[in-house]
């Protein structure tokens, strides 16, 4: 039986500025408990940042607030995504409609800017075309639903999606067959951006089976190591911290973590992650995957070389 009301999760986030980058183009949220009454929402972005996108900042935060008002409506179906048929019509919806709907309101709120805050403009010039607006806004997005039921993620552009499973097995579910080229990605500014979404669905069916730690973050983290094993070690290093120091002591040393990793990769660092509650167990010999790292740091594992 599984209680509406309870606090379900324990989340932890953090934001970096881009060393010498002149204002954090990413945008992050995380809220609610993840009960049936209180689902908790996951959402990072990361405003693309360079010239053509000189209000990339503020698409991004267009992003994540979009992304909470639809998240909020789909966990409110999803209360009763026990019922026959309910979970077939759900999966439909969050993979179909949900994208479509999100890009369009994302797109609603650009243009709207756009024609609150139009830039003076010479005699003659034309008007900018639709697309030409929003470029200026093109952002990336990461975004999760959790709720005692059902664990729904929606990715476009680049950035992490991490799983720690109840076992600890640990997965990139939404990670591109083929990893992007340098500062190329998918963005929700692109010509049909709905069709560049890709999802994450995975039905609960058994409570003990329940993720233990669900990490997004922007790419800024996984572009400070040389390989993407080194973002895989980060992530089992930081469950294995938790597990150590529970969530209030990570706490405090994330920042130092996020400002290690920004200063390799350049970037703005962002990540929002929530850690399941587990029942405490005593007795028994300690597991040797969950031993605490070094202090300084939640890995060990090869940093790229700073230029």
């Amino acid at each position: 039986m599984v209680t509406l009301g309870a606090r379900r999760w324990e989340t932890l986030t953090g934001s970096v500025q881009g060393v010498g980058k002149k204002r954090n183009q990413d945008w992050f949220t995380c809220q609610g408990s993840g009960s049936g009454e209180d689902p908790l929402l996951l959402a990072v972005a990361d405003g693309h940042g360079s010239a053509r996108y000189t209000r990339s900042e503020i698409g991004a935060r267009f992003a994540v607030d979009r992304f909470v008002g639809r998240a909020e409506l789909f966990a409110r179906a999803a209360r009763d995504c026990h019922e026959p048929g309910r979970l077939a019509r759900l999966m439909t919806y969050a993979r179909d409609d949900f994208p479509r709907a999100l890009v369009h309101d994302w797109r609603e709120e650009a243009l709207g800017h756009w024609d609150r805050h139009r830039p003076v403009a010479d005699a003659g010039t034309p008007e900018p075309r639709q697309s030409e607006k929003l470029l200026l806004y093109g952002t990336t997005l990461i975004g999760a639903v959790l709720t005692p039921w059902l664990f729904v993620a929606w990715q476009i552009g680049d950035g992490d999606l991490a799983v720690v499973e109840h076992d600890g097995t640990l997965s990139r579910p939404l990670a591109p067959a083929e990893e992007d080229l340098g500062d190329e990605t998918e963005s929700l500014c692109g010509k049909e951006a709905w069709s560049a979404v890709r999802m994450h669905w995975a039905p609960v069916f058994d409570q003990s089976r329940t993720p233990r730690l669900v990490v997004l973050s922007t790419d800024g983290l996984s572009k400070s190591f040389a390989s993407a094993d080194g973002y895989r070690q980060f992530v089992a290093g930081l469950d294995g911290r938790l597990a150590a120091d529970g969530h209030e002591g990570v706490r405090e040393v994330l920042p130092q973590w996020l400002e290690q990793a920004s200063k390799y990769s350049g970037d703005d660092t962002t990540l929002a992650a929530a850690l399941r509650h587990v029942p405490t167990v005593t007795g028994g010999p300690p597991d040797p995957a969950q031993e605490a790292p070094p202090e300084d740091s939640p890995m060990d594992t090869e940093r790229k070389t700073e230029t």
